[in-house]
């Protein structure tokens, strides 16, 4: 099954023998045995029994909440992987590093391509839009990466870059019922940006999942900015990701029709947008049916899940780190 997701508001996540039951007013709503489990997200309010956080724990299922708005809360995690060489190696290269400029170059590299290659797919599929300039823009920001060894002039490439995507993301939607006009995050004010904060919400749950399966520090990082409380690494290994599993997801649900305006509220006071109940089941039935589906690996030459691919990417990563390999290869598929 992989992740469990429990969008019920006002549920009762209990245990039985060997399964994981979701009550609603009474009623099972979710029976599932926690051997089929690697993950659970719990959605809004609910109440999660001490049985069961004591079997995830046990059992090494990481548990995570996310408001109403998509809005990620945080998590609880089973202990850390022992492997103190890893985090030894992360430590060691932290810092303005030649191997620190060399892991954020590859992860705006790949972000980057990731960006110019949904550009460029769109276009091919359409006869009538043109991305030509944009994607040139793109291409010439990612051939300065490789001169660029300042990693403030890095997240320079990665702001231009970014910039230059979501100026003309809007062109990407197809359905005339949707507008994206710029991103907002905290919080999302129109269906669109809610789509992609819940996203990179979810996203965020299972990469940093395989950054304690391999060991890392998920704190360190080294794109991102050292904050009090904030995942660094894990932020910095979505990079790669968001265009190839987020966006790529949230234009199919949109163009496709996937979702309607009714699967939206907007909160009267903070403008705050975000799905309703079953706007929510149909985005993360689609985002487990993303995750699930399978592509070449360019490194690894072999048919993976992009679920599968977050852990390969931390552990490459690792390798790099602790001189197994001479460089970090990010994920970008052509």
């Amino acid at each position: 099954m992989g992740t469990l997701y429990v969008s019920q508001a006002d549920s009762f996540i209990g245990k039985v023998d060997e399964r994981i039951h979701v009550k609603f007013e009474k009623k099972t709503i979710i029976d599932v045995a926690f051997i089929k489990l690697d993950g659970v997200v719990v959605l809004g309010r609910s109440t999660v029994s001490p049985a069961v956080v004591s079997e995830l724990m046990n059992r090494h299922i990481p548990l995570s909440f996310i408001d109403e708005r998509g809005h990620y809360l945080g998590r609880l995690q089973p202990e850390m992987s022992g492997n103190i060489f890893v985090r030894k190696a992360q430590w060691q290269a932290a810092g303005n590093t030649p191997q620190s400029v060399h892991i954020v170059q590859g992860f705006v590299r790949g972000k980057l391509k990731n960006y110019r290659q949904l550009l460029v797919r769109r276009q091919r599929e359409s006869d009538h839009l043109d991305l030509a300039a944009d994607i040139t823009r793109l291409e010439n920001i990612i051939s300065a990466i490789d001169k660029t060894e300042s990693i403030d002039s890095l997240r320079g490439l990665e702001g231009a870059g970014s910039a230059v995507y979501f100026g003309c993301f809007n062109r990407l939607i197809i359905n005339p019922n949707f507008e994206f006009t710029k991103r907002v995050r905290r919080p999302p004010t129109d269906p669109v940006n809610s789509l992609l904060s819940f996203g990179y919400s979810l996203l965020r749950h299972d990469v940093q999942s395989a950054v304690n399966i391999v060991g890392f520090d998920p704190f360190l990082g080294y794109l991102h900015f050292d904050r009090y409380n904030r995942p660094s690494l894990v932020l910095d290994l979505m990079e790669e990701f968001r265009p190839l599993v987020v966006d790529a997801l949230v234009l199919t649900l949109l163009n496709k029709q996937f979702l309607k305006p009714d699967d939206f509220i907007s909160e009267p006071l903070s403008n705050a947008v975000s799905l309703t109940a079953e706007g929510r089941k149909i985005f993360l039935t689609n985002y487990e049916k993303k995750k699930q589906s399978e592509f070449k690996h360019p490194v690894m030459g072999k048919k993976c899940t992009y679920r599968e691919s977050f852990e390969l990417q931390a552990r490459l990563l690792a390798k790099y780190l602790m001189g197994t390999t001479d460089k970090y290869p990010p994920l970008f598929i052509r």
